[in-house]
């Protein structure tokens, strides 16, 4: 006889999103008062905020918590980096702000850094020139005699490369690389420009902190990520940090079952017609749900780069939104825009806006808006979504917007 199968427990889409959104800050009122304590708290409870470059509207990392916060200012996590040293920046699937109090897991993905020097890539070779290793330890030199540098600060006498991608430093590459190998961390920054020193002189507490085992690492990165994600697929987990494979993700996940710490789960989605998908759960996620509160009463323009848009499979299954972003897509290959917006209302993802911040006028300008299937701009929504719209003109510091023709 072959062996019984065992029907696994399906959780509802609206139950693993209103968990999630509960889990990443979408649901605390964001009109409380905030202060740079409650940030860090915040950053804590979700696990990290990314930072991006791009600044056609407002850069992700301060989108990210002033949807969170009315009254969120970018010198909160400024300070959380510069003076409090409550996070650092580095790497999980992207460059982010984390928790400092985590800083020990990275220290085998520095080692692993450091083991694969930057100039095994041919095009890499090529801009360090014939000895790398030299620049390398000139610009940890000079950091360790002079102190605090940026990139710039090498620019005397640096020999500059030309290549398709544009004009590039040996130095600035190697203020890179010695980043991810932890050597060097950023202490500040000014006007977003990094500011690097010796990670011993940013954290010298955490610098001393013993090296974890491999094991340890994926056991911190799998209970960590499951906290925030309450419900996830194993590549929803593994790529949360990034800080382990998916098959020692797939292991981890299935003697957490074994233990009772997990439950093996189907997550349904909330498009009729697609199929649910196969995941783990903590055992209390129909508690979590239940004790979630209410959406705060408000549409919100979100980053897209925000916590719940990250895994945009998850997105689908449990917004039924499928979302792209299309800044390094041909203009003309685009289906809405350059950095187009997910607008959330309540709990519900209802439309995108493309817009762009004309600093030098102060004025927001909606390039395009697109409502989902069923979803239209009522005579009652119109007020909530204007409403939005100008919030986020104020907190990006902008006075007036206005949409494109009108």
């Amino acid at each position: 006889m072959s062996p019984k199968k065992t029907l696994l427990s399906e959780i509802p889409a609206a139950a693993a999103r209103r968990a999630l959104m509960n889990a990443q800050g979408l649901l605390s009122d964001p009109a409380r008062k905030v202060a740079p304590a409650l940030v860090a708290r915040t950053i804590d409870a979700m696990g990290y905020v990314q930072i991006d470059t791009i600044s056609v509207l407002e850069r992700a990392h301060h989108h990210i918590l002033l949807t969170r916060f009315d009254g969120y200012r970018p010198g909160m996590l400024d300070k959380l980096l510069a003076k409090d040293r409550k996070v650092f920046e580095h790497w999980t699937h992207d460059l982010c702000a984390i928790p400092t109090r985590w800083f020990r897991y990275w220290r085998p993905r520095f080692a692993r850094n450091a083991a694969q020097p930057p100039w095994r890539d041919a095009r890499v070779a090529e801009l360090l020139g014939p000895k790398p290793e030299r620049i390398l330890d000139g610009v940890l030199r000079r950091i360790e005699d002079e102190g605090p540098l940026m990139s710039r600060d090498f620019e005397a006498g640096a020999r500059v490369v030309e290549e398709r991608w544009g004009a590039f430093k040996p130095e600035r590459l190697a203020l890179q690389h010695l980043l991810r190998c932890g050597k060097l961390l950023v202490t500040r920054r000014e006007a977003f420009q990094r500011v690097f020193d010796l990670a011993e002189r940013v954290l010298p507490g955490p610098c001393a902190e013993p090296e974890p085992t491999e094991d340890e690492v994926i056991d911190w990165a799998c209970r960590e990520a499951m906290e925030r994600l309450v419900v996830a697929t194993p590549s929803e987990l593994a790529e949360f940090f990034r800080a382990a494979s998916l098959p020692a993700v797939r292991r981890w996940a299935k003697g957490a079952v074994a233990r009772g710490e997990l439950l093996e789960v189907l997550a349904a989605a909330s498009t009729p017609g697609d199929e649910p998908a196969r995941a783990y759960a903590v055992p209390d996620w129909e508690g979590r749900a239940a004790r979630a509160p209410a959406p705060p009463d408000r549409m919100r323009l979100l980053s897209p780069f925000d916590p719940i848009m990250r895994n945009r499979a998850r997105a689908k299954r449990l917004f039924g939104f499928e979302y792209r972003f299309e800044a390094f897509t041909p203009a003309r290959k685009r289906k809405y825009g350059y950095y187009v917006l997910p607008i959330l209302d309540d709990e519900a993802l209802v439309g995108r806006l493309d817009a762009k911040l004309h600093r030098d006028r102060g004025h927001l300008e909606v390039k395009g808006l697109w409502w989902e299937k069923g979803q239209k701009l009522t005579r009652a929504q119109k007020p909530r979504f204007e409403e939005a719209v100008e919030r986020y003109t104020r907190q990006i510091g902008a006075e007036t917007w206005s949409r494109s023709g009108s």
